[in-house]
């Protein structure tokens, strides 16, 4: 099955024609127009949109067939979870659970075999190298300051 990318949410229904409420996540609330038929998380067809309005509530998902390709140095979140984190040295740090960003910036949130999890800010200086064909990323942890 093709990967679906969360694309919006269903806040709830507005007026009586069937329109709905919608929250995006799209960089353009009207592009999510473009994927029409829209699925729930396990796959099944959720509705086809025609208008809508953004709120919040039932979770959207477009297959990532659908998307285009990103441009040079620039990715999907959602095609990071699960890459092997490793340092230019080759050591392996984990591998990326989830992609956060509580309003500072992207942060990956990485998962050590047996240990917590850390979060690694997703800027060009802390992950130098993305390599998504590879299934990695290089990445330099931060040292802890004192």
């Amino acid at each position: 099955m093709d990967r679906l990318i969360l694309v919006g949410r269903v806040a709830g229904a507005f007026g009586v024609r069937g329109e709905i409420k919608i929250t995006t996540y799209t960089d353009e609330p009207a592009s999510l127009l473009r994927y029409r038929a829209l699925k729930t998380e396990a796959g099944a067809l959720a509705l086809t949109l025609t208008s809508g309005r953004a709120h919040n509530g039932l979770a959207l998902y477009a297959p990532r067939s659908a998307f285009p390709a990103p441009d040079e140095d620039e990715f999907y979140l959602a095609d990071l979870i699960g890459l092997t984190v490793v340092t230019p040295e080759g050591a392996e740090l984990g591998v990326v659970k989830s992609a956060q960003n509580f309003g500072a910036g992207d942060l990956l949130e990485i998962a050590p075999p047996g240990a917590a999890t850390w979060y690694l800010p997703f800027t060009k200086d802390a992950v130098p190298e993305v390599r998504i064909a590879d299934g990695l990323i290089v990445a330099v942890r931060p040292t802890e300051t004192e």
